[in-house]
């Protein structure tokens, strides 16, 4: 974990996953004291809301931690000036390629870009843009997901370029044996939220945590696209009545496009508050039915709750152990 240690500024190479409502001051600011390395997730925050939650993350810990903004946030930019305002040194971007000017206004914040990489071509183009580190992020990760698993995208894309920038795997890694493997690989780290989701220090109703501990991996199921000119990214979550909603939400946004009054750009907008008021529904109200219980298919590792600090040196003793049974 040494390279990814340096490069995050952190004691162990463990990232949290930016889970919507889940990844906000209390948890990040645990994480990152626990040693690992917290996300905000900005999510659709506002300028405003997001200068507070950074300061008062930086309130709670002195250690590293880093915002995870989103391509398509109409406020993007303004959004990075706030990061640049309060000197966070590790931005992520997530859900696309990164937009006109957005690389150099984070890089010439003197901060760290981290970009997501779904196929080695992109991973290739993003290197040769700028960014400093990437994460790869299998099909087996809660939230919106690729077509492809973890295991499949590391071996195709560490051995590419893994030498070049900082790699993070992400994606169904529950325990530390998972995590050695992918360092023996060439990862320089993990991403993982699904085990932290449930994190004593997380704000997470209660009724969200209980449908966690009560899940099995196949419980953890992707949403399906209904109509093909949909911008829809497939989402992973428990089962719930939340998924049949989403059905009937994708039926009236296509009814919109239809209709004429409803723009692609629009429609995909739509669709991303949709789910960002279905997580705020099991995350904060603990509704636990008809909201989105966003879970990767970790979750049946994940049995009761415990504080930060027991998860990460959990995995950091599952990992140790794993790599000193193969070097002996």
């Amino acid at each position: 974990m040494a390279r990814g240690t340096a490069f995050l500024g952190s004691e162990v190479a463990i990232m949290c996953g930016a889970m919507s409502w889940i990844s906000e001051r209390h948890l990040v600011a645990a994480i990152s004291n626990a040693g690992g390395f917290g996300l905000i997730a900005c999510g659709a925050m506002t300028p405003a809301l997001l200068d507070t939650e950074i300061a008062e993350t930086k309130k709670r810990t002195d250690k590293p931690f880093g915002v995870n903004l989103i391509t398509m946030h109409p406020d993007l930019m303004d959004l990075i000036a706030v990061c640049t305002k309060h000197g966070v040194t590790h931005v992520v971007l997530a859900g696309g390629l990164p937009p006109a000017g957005s690389l150099d206004a984070i890089k010439g914040s003197g901060a760290k870009l981290i970009c997501f990489a779904p196929a080695l071509s992109l991973a290739k183009k993003l290197i040769r843009s700028g960014v400093d580190a990437l994460v790869i992020e299998g099909m087996e990760a809660g939230g919106h997901i690729g077509p492809v698993s973890t295991s499949v995208l590391a071996q195709e894309i560490l051995p590419e370029v893994a030498e070049q920038v900082p790699v993070f795997i992400a994606g169904g890694i529950g325990r530390g044996e998972a995590i050695a493997a992918y360092l023996e690989m060439g990862a320089a780290g993990v991403q993982l939220g699904t085990r932290f989701a449930c994190a004593a220090e997380s704000i997470a109703h209660p009724n969200f945590k209980k449908a966690f501990f009560r899940a099995s991996a196949r419980d953890a199921v992707s949403s399906v696209q209904i109509d093909p000119r949909l911008p829809v990214i497939p989402v992973r979550a428990l089962k719930n009545a939340g998924t049949e909603l989403f059905t009937a939400k994708q039926v009236e946004v296509a009814r919109s496009i239809d209709e004429g009054g409803l723009a692609m750009a629009e429609a995909q907008l739509q669709i991303e508050h949709y789910w960002a008021g279905a997580l705020r529904r099991a995350v904060i109200d603990g509704d636990v039915e008809n909201g989105s219980l966003m879970a990767g298919q970790s979750v049946g590792m994940v049995k009761f709750e415990e504080p930060v600090a027991h998860i990460v040196a959990e995995l950091v003793a599952q990992a140790t152990e794993a790599l000193d049974n193969r070097a002996t």
